[in-house]
């Protein structure tokens, strides 16, 4: 497993390179100083997860923003203090979660375990681009096209097609797919993933009330069906 992290105090850097080599000891770290300079790590090293510092927090979510845009890939941003508008907006940029500092190595141990067991634990595709019908879907660059056309979606909703893209054809609950994209703070609130879901559909199906491929299981969750031709 390779981790990049985007911070620019070289002890912070070492000292969660040690708390990852303890849990995973072929762990191979590499870390960038500055968020240009992450943005070409990426794509020149395929990290299997991204940690970005969080100082300043509104730089750091500008950082995110321009990694999601790019590149779908676990992400988890440090987050300084207990300010809950920080930790929201790093969210919304789109984190995939985030620990606070100073940290426990303990929960960045756990955090990271858990981060890549929900992003690699339910047999993902992992290739690139995904098509059904007339929808595609790259997942290395975050674009969604439909009838050869671009469209455009909130980090949210992109997030939520890719996940029951990548898992077509199992029901994911509700609860898990509202921990994977939103984080565990929203795994109760059924009625915000079916705004969500609505909205997807308003963008992707012929008619939003009867949509093809973004399919409700009733009390349980939802499911990615092909279209048939």
């Amino acid at each position: 497993m390779k981790v990049l992290i985007i911070e620019k105090d070289r002890r912070a850097v070492d000292n969660i390179a040690f708390c990852l080599a303890v849990r995973y000891p072929d762990i191979i770290t590499v870390s960038a100083s500055r968020w240009q300079q992450g943005l070409e790590m990426i794509e020149a090293e395929l990290p299997d997860l991204v940690i970005v510092s969080s100082s300043p927090p509104d730089v750091t979510t500008d950082i995110i923003r321009e990694i999601r845009q790019s590149f779908d890939i676990p992400l988890l941003t440090l987050i300084e203090g207990e300010n809950d508008i920080d930790r929201a907006m790093a969210l919304e940029a789109g984190a995939d979660d985030y620990i606070p500092r100073p940290f426990s190595p303990i929960e960045l141990v756990a955090r990271v375990t858990a981060l890549l067991r929900r992003t690699r634990g339910l047999g993902f595709n992992h290739d690139h681009t995904f098509s059904a019908g007339e929808l595609t879907i790259n997942f290395s660059t975050h674009s969604v096209s439909l009838n050869g056309r671009q469209v455009r979606l909130t980090p949210r909703e992109y997030g939520l097609l890719s996940e029951l893209a990548r898992n077509e054809g199992r029901v994911l609950p509700h609860g898990l797919l509202l921990e994977k994209v939103w984080g565990a703070a929203y795994t109760d609130d059924r009625a915000f993933i079916k705004k969500y879901i609505y909205r997807l559909c308003s963008k992707l199906e012929p008619d939003p009330e009867k949509p093809q491929m973004l399919l409700s299981e009733r009390g349980i969750g939802y499911r990615f069906v092909r279209p048939v031709a």
